[in-house]
């Protein structure tokens, strides 16, 4: 591989003669071979935010010649654009501040600035990335305040959308099947009658929750650190420049960032980011319970509850022909696990707040923005490719509520708990209904049994 010689502040290193970046960067590569983990497209394009509304804001506040500064912003604007997401190259697994990928984004912007000016890339005379594109900045502040904006814009433009059609889909369903009787379940064992609708309605709500606690975080999280440089304290930054640099960040992005309440809780701790994978873990955990309560339903489609019908959407086996599988729910499970684990980590992260930093911000960058991704895409699949298809096996659902046992409940209150427990159990004992042996054993008026056993009126018909 053809290489070109790069400088920094330890001195001379062989870079990839194709490669925007520099030598700071191409340390990192060597000193870091741990994974194939990088940073997702959204954290670098937040980085190309940051470094555009730093460059505007210096050249306003008079510190950033107008040139160098107009380049800048070009090339800043690649990033968010993604045409360099290849340039990326450092492991998650570094040094726990990031400044190797703040570094990788100064040597990339400032190559491309060079460039943009008719100057070679490798040129630091021309315009230097530590000088001017890192201008009133520090890994310090810049990282945490990446996160921050990566995490608010996939939480707005991704996540919230996917969890609304999933709510409005489940809506629809309850509404579809509210007319549907089914046997209810408690301790996987029969329970009284409810609608099909009735049970849908509660994942709906489950899902309209976890929206309301994800807007919560967005106070929180739309504070930004950037101002703090390198402890908090602001050193090297104007005064002005925090302000100045969050109101292009705000223009640009359409949403309502502002500065740090507190530069030193914003760089020493990740208090926001642990709230919000929390309540990304409380959305998981609604998916899983959502996800594995469809695929009992559907369990099937001759030996299991097989109360509902999945959309077919694959072969299920290899060796079983025409076996169709829950995979849809399958693979939200596993995202549901995979969101329970990165708030694991995130939690441990998050306790390593050292004095004036977190040292760990690249792993919680990495497994925060991956939860947030991965919950948007397999709600929007959830909602899409299972839960819209699904259909109610309404014979199924009426026959299993006209055999639960539970049914003698509403009779307790006529006849007693004691007497309702004995035709229950005779029932099992003769393998009848409980119907069956009221009209002999209760007592009752065939039109008091009736409105006794009536199944859909037990179900307070309420959706």
């Amino acid at each position: 591989m053809k290489t070109r010689k790069e400088i920094d502040s330890m001195g001379q290193m062989e870079v990839p003669e194709a490669a925007l970046y520099g030598a700071s960067t191409q340390r990192a590569v060597l000193n870091f071979p741990i994974s194939r983990l990088r940073f997702s497209s959204s954290f670098i394009s937040a980085l190309g935010l940051i470094k555009l509304a730093a460059a505007k804001a210096n050249m306003k506040l008079g510190l950033l010649d107008q040139e160098k500064g107009q380049a800048i912003c070009q090339a800043a604007q690649e990033v968010i654009d993604g045409r360099h997401d290849d340039q990326f190259v450092v492991d998650i697994f570094q040094t726990g501040s990031g400044t190797s990928t703040n570094m990788n984004a100064n040597e990339v912007i400032a190559a491309r600035a060079r460039e943009i000016l008719g100057g070679d890339r490798s040129d630091r005379s021309l315009l230097h990335p530590n000088d001017h594109v890192n201008m009133s900045q520090s890994s310090n502040d810049v990282i945490p305040t990446a996160i921050h904006i990566a995490a608010c814009q996939t939480m707005i433009e991704d996540l919230v959308p996917s969890l609304n059609t999933l709510e409005e889909v489940l809506r629809e369903k309850s509404i579809e099947f509210s007319q549907v009787i089914k046997a209810g379940r408690t301790h996987l064992q029969d329970a009284t009658p409810i609608t099909l609708g009735q049970e849908f309605s509660g994942y709906a709500a489950q899902i309209s929750y976890s929206i309301e606690r994800i807007r919560k975080t967005q106070n929180s999280i739309g504070e930004l650190a950037l101002g703090g440089t390198a402890v908090g304290t602001g050193l090297n930054a104007h005064p002005d420049f925090a302000q100045e640099a969050i109101n292009v960040i705000n223009e640009i992005s359409g949403l309502s960032f502002v500065e740090a309440s507190n530069h030193f809780e914003a760089q020493a701790s990740r208090d926001a980011a642990v709230e919000l994978s929390g309540q990304l873990k409380t959305v998981a955990c609604s998916i899983m319970k959502i996800a594995n309560d469809i695929r009992w339903l559907a369990a099937g489609p001759r030996c299991n509850l097989a109360e509902i019908n999945l959309p077919e959407v694959q072969p299920g086996s290899s060796i079983m022909p025409a076996k169709v599988n829950p995979v849809i729910c399958e693979s939200a499970m596993m995202v549901a696990a995979q969101v329970m684990g990165n708030d694991a980590c995130i939690t441990i992260a998050g306790q390593h707040g050292n004095f004036e930093l977190n040292v760990m911000l690249p792993v919680i960058a990495h497994n925060l923005l991956e939860s947030l991704e991965i919950l948007s895409s397999t709600a929007q699949n959830l909602a899409r490719q299972c839960i819209k298809g699904i259909t109610a096996n309404r014979d199924r659902c009426q026959e299993y509520a006209e055999k639960s046992l539970a049914t003698c409940t509403s009779l307790a209150p006529k006849i007693g708990y004691d007497a309702a427990a004995a035709i229950a159990k005779k029932a099992l004992k003769e393998d009848r209904t409980v119907r069956d042996v009221a009209k002999t054993e209760a007592g009752l008026s065939e039109a008091e049994l009736n409105d006794a056993l009536d199944l859909m009126k037990m179900t307070g018909s309420a959706v």
